[in-house]
């Protein structure tokens, strides 16, 4: 129980990596804030986590709209009365060679994957500051270090948080707010037409989430960028 009664609220909680780490946190003893843009998978992970003993309330966010987040937010703070960790994972792709890659395909990704994450930051780390503690883990990718073929506008969005996230360090250190970047490969749906089969196999999602739980437990260091990916 290494996040026992710990508040916990993670994006892109519906499905994949985001899934894997709520329901392994919720295991670790945290309330868990399970927020994501499809209510469907919303629901499904809130009602996986109950069943299984844990506690989550659900929300459905699109992190590019401020009014959602602020909702949620405030649900989150009058049910638990406390934010102790963020992990910022929504994201998507729209993938294309930079040469046939139109704006809007560029703009969305940099919307969803950076300035999502600094609309949900926004919206709590007055709260953490306020608490004098507090974790904020933002999910880049391998992309953004080593690239990805058809991915410009992934790779700048996943680097750039990178950087967003050592410089939030910076500023949050002296109110004990600690913050690392998680670098993960998995098979996703995001990943489902780049990875070979077998290697498919190997980089199930759970698989990441013990450098999560490690990266906002209370040994954890601060401004870390780990890679993680089929168990290393």
């Amino acid at each position: 129980m290494r996040l026992k009664d710990k508040v916990a609220i993670i994006t892109g909680a519906g499905q994949g990596i985001g899934q894997a780490t709520a329901m392994k946190f919720a295991r670790e003893g945290a309330r868990v804030a399970v927020c994501d843009i499809n209510r469907a998978s919303v629901d499904d992970t809130v009602a996986t986590i109950v069943a299984n003993g844990g506690e989550a309330l659900g929300y459905t966010i699109d992190v590019t709209d401020k009014a959602s987040i602020a909702k949620m937010v405030e649900g989150v703070m009058g049910a638990w009365g406390r934010i102790d960790t963020l992990v910022n994972n929504a994201g998507i792709v729209q993938d294309a060679q930079f040469r046939k890659m139109t704006d809007d395909q560029f703009e969305r990704v940099i919307d969803v994957n950076l300035k999502g994450v600094y609309n949900v930051t926004k919206a709590v780390v007055d709260i953490m500051i306020e608490q004098n503690s507090g974790c904020i883990l933002n999910a880049s990718s391998i992309v953004g270090i080593y690239g990805n073929f058809g991915q410009t506008n992934y790779g700048a969005a996943k680097l750039g948080l990178a950087g967003f996230t050592k410089s939030l360090y910076l500023e949050g250190a002296k109110y004990n707010v600690k913050c690392n970047t998680l670098a993960p490969i998995a098979a996703t749906r995001m990943t489902e037409d780049i990875l070979p089969p077998a290697a498919f196999a190997m980089f199930d999602p759970v698989n990441v989430v013990p450098a999560a739980l490690f990266l906002v437990s209370e040994d954890a260091p601060a401004n870390v960028i780990m890679g993680a990916g089929a168990g290393f």
